[in-house]
C-alpha cells in the first residue's frame, strides 16, 4: 500500500494535454496566491490535507497516526508525488497520495478519464466537480482519484486503502483532502 500506483496513471492525460508551460493568470477579483503559486502547489502536504482523525473517524478504527510516506517523484511523467500513511500499531490502514505535475498542463476531469481507461472496473463517483473513480486493483486495494487545479499545476489525489473500504467510506476523505488544499 506505499506506492501511489494513481499518482502515475494521470501521465497519458497531462502528455496529451500538454503543450508548455502555463500562462501567468490574468488579473481578475479572484484572490492571489500567496507568495508564489509554485510555493503553494509544493506545499500540499497529504498528512497536513488530511488528519489520521478523520481516517479513523472514516474507518472506525481509533488512534491512527499519519506518518509521511517516501517521496516518490517521477523523470519519466514529471509527477511529484507525497502520502501520508495512516498506521495503527505501524501496520498500515491507508494512504493519501498528492501528485503534482508542475509545468504541465491538464484538464482534472481528463485526467479522471484516463485513470479510469486505465483501471478496469473503475467507476466514476458522483459528488466531485472534476469527477472521481473508485477502482479495486489486482493487489486487493481499493482507491479513490480525483484530479484538480491548484495555482494552476495539475494535482492528482487519491486515498488507497484495503479492499473492504467502500465509496462511502473514502468520498470524505478525498473531499477533506481536496478542500485542504
Amino acid at each position: 500500500m506505499r506506492t501511489p500506483v494513481v499518482a502515475f496513471v494521470a501521465f497519458a492525460a497531462l502528455t496529451a494535454c500538454s503543450s508548455g508551460e502555463k500562462p501567468a493568470p490574468s488579473s481578475s477579483a479572484a484572490p492571489k496566491p500567496a507568495p508564489s503559486s509554485k510555493a503553494a502547489v509544493a506545499s500540499l502536504d497529504p498528512c497536513a490535507m488530511l488528519p489520521a482523525e478523520a481516517v479513523s473517524k472514516a474507518i472506525s478504527v481509533p488512534g491512527l497516526k499519519a506518518v509521511p510516506g517516501p517521496v516518490q517523484d517521477s523523470t519519466a511523467n514529471g509527477g511529484k508525488a507525497r502520502s501520508c500513511e495512516y498506521q495503527l500499531n505501524g501496520k498500515a490502514a491507508g494512504v493519501l497520495a498528492v501528485t503534482r505535475y508542475e509545468g504541465r498542463q491538464g484538464k482534472p476531469a481528463e485526467m479522471v478519464a484516463s485513470i479510469k481507461k486505465a483501471k478496469a472496473g473503475a467507476q466514476d463517483v458522483p459528488g466531485f466537480p472534476d469527477g472521481a473513480v473508485y477502482y479495486i486493483d489486482e493487489q486487493k486495494t481499493a482507491t479513490l482519484a480525483s484530479a484538480e487545479l491548484v495555482s494552476g499545476t495539475p494535482v492528482v489525489i487519491n486515498y488507497t486503502g484495503p479492499a473492504k473500504m467502500t465509496v462511502e467510506q473514502m468520498t470524505p476523505l478525498v473531499k477533506q483532502a481536496l478542500a485542504a488544499r
